[in-house]
């Protein structure tokens, strides 16, 4: 098989996964060496869905021994397979490199013959790419879940971030859709990378030189709506990996229907929109101090379809607010509709030095349009005290104002209602958006 058409097939194979970022590595370029994972080196663009651009994204192969039912790469599918080889997926790096293509390299693969033997041609190509052509650009590799953990210690050495995929939230989900994978297979290996990089990171403050072992972190993807798991499930389960794998990152990918199979959903369309609320409270969970069991309940275990998980949380918690913006600590602001991490941090610089009001916090860049009814300033409120204690109200408020934003958007582009087709209804659901 030509080369172009092995690029065409594994290139567009690695689409599912979403697991890839290039970001937390400070890999630098050394004296004859070819490119560098310094953040400076490496573009920092992400798409809205945490997607990472720049980066040589391919399947080594996608010839598998595995029948998982949600995967386009399943073993009883029938399509076109191909396999790079070691050398050839090194000089495509290096080519694309030296083209200014790309910045990087994301290298997944579907297990071929078994872990092992997959796992070894993985070490391999990211071998010959650090000390045969002395690339020192980003490389991103997809560890075997099930491969020996030998393996997976020494591809460490060579690349700048791993993950473990665990794709399904649940032991059942993985029973009834991927019966040749375990639990146990895919949590192994993330507490051996994780307990690797604890090591590497105390040998590096001891001694200078000591070698990297996966500088970027790792980290995982779950794959949204191909099995049952509610959204709390599936929120606890990026808690837990948060905490105790200390992972950078959990990716949602929503299930593509690539199968119809009686045990998948029947759906015609991804369940983007609740992959895009997985996400904001991801942010909730990492950056914003809340725990699931907070964001989510067994009352309501999924998210809200119209309301982002922030101020879902803050109309069944009404009685905390309003919130008094010149007094409140740090932690309750980041509670509130509408004012984020940054927007915080001026809050609590600004007030130091005056009182603030409603027209400083616009310049502080709180979005009063959700914050509005959830703060006072100087005892005062913004909205009618009609609005106080009244969830009902402020969340008829809160959609009516997203509804005439989607309709404003709309308007300034009549110049498509000639051409209706390129109006994708989900791209309309997909303003819905809420500030955090």
């Amino acid at each position: 098989m030509e080369l172009i058409d092995k690029i065409k097939i594994l290139a567009d194979s690695a689409k599912y996964d979403v697991s890839c970022s290039s970001s937390g590595s400070d890999r630098k370029n050394k004296k004859g060496g070819l490119g560098n994972a310094a953040p400076s080196g490496i573009c920092h663009s992400w798409t809205p869905d945490g997607r990472c651009i720049s980066l040589l994204k391919v399947l080594f192969t996608n010839h598998c021994i595995y029948d998982c039912k949600y995967c386009v790469n399943r073993s009883s599918n029938d399509i076109p397979r191909a396999s790079f080889t070691p050398e050839e997926l090194v000089n495509l790096t290096i080519n694309f490199y030296r083209r200014n293509y790309i910045e990087g390299l994301f290298l997944s693969s579907a297990v071929w013959v078994s872990p092992d033997y997959t796992m070894e041609l993985l070490l391999k190509s990211v071998k010959k790419l650090r000390e045969e052509v002395n690339f020192n650009g980003y490389i991103h590799l997809k560890a075997i879940p099930g491969a020996n953990s030998a393996l997976i210690e020494e591809a460490g050495k060579y690349v700048d971030r791993m993950s473990v995929n665990i794709e399904l939230p649940s032991s059942e989900s993985l029973k009834l859709l991927a019966p040749q994978k375990t639990k146990k297979s895919i949590t192994e290996p993330m507490g051996l990378i994780k307990s690797k990089i604890i090591e590497n990171q105390e040998e590096r403050h001891r001694f200078k030189n000591a070698p990297y072992f996966v500088p970027g972190g790792q980290s995982t993807q779950l794959i949204i709506g191909a099995s049952r798991d509610n959204d709390l499930k599936i929120l606890r389960l990026s808690e837990s990996l948060y905490k105790n794998y200390n992972l950078k990152r959990v990716y949602y990918s929503a299930y593509i229907p690539v199968s119809d199979h009686p045990s998948l959903p029947s759906i015609s369309n991804p369940p983007l929109l609740r992959e895009h609320r997985l996400y904001q409270a991801d942010w909730l969970l990492r950056y914003y101090g809340f725990n699931s069991n907070e964001i989510l309940d067994e009352k309501n275990p999924n998210f809200d379809e119209l309301l982002d998980p922030k101020s879902d949380w803050a109309l069944r918690n009404i009685d905390k607010f309003p919130v008094e913006v010149n007094k409140a600590d740090y932690y309750m602001l980041l509670r509130v509709p509408g004012i984020g991490v940054k927007s915080a941090q001026r809050i609590l610089q600004a007030r130091k030095v005056s009182i603030l009001d409603f027209d400083d916090l616009k310049k502080l860049g709180v979005v009063l349009k959700r914050a509005k009814y959830f703060i006072t300033c100087k005892g005062r409120y913004f909205q009618d005290r009609n609005f106080v204690n009244n969830p009902p109200m402020i969340r008829n408020h809160l959609l009516l104002e997203d509804k005439i934003k989607i309709n404003e958007d709309a308007e300034q582009l009549s110049f498509f209602q000639l051409y209706p087709q390129i109006m994708n209804p989900i791209e309309k659901i997909s303003r819905i958006t809420g500030e955090l």
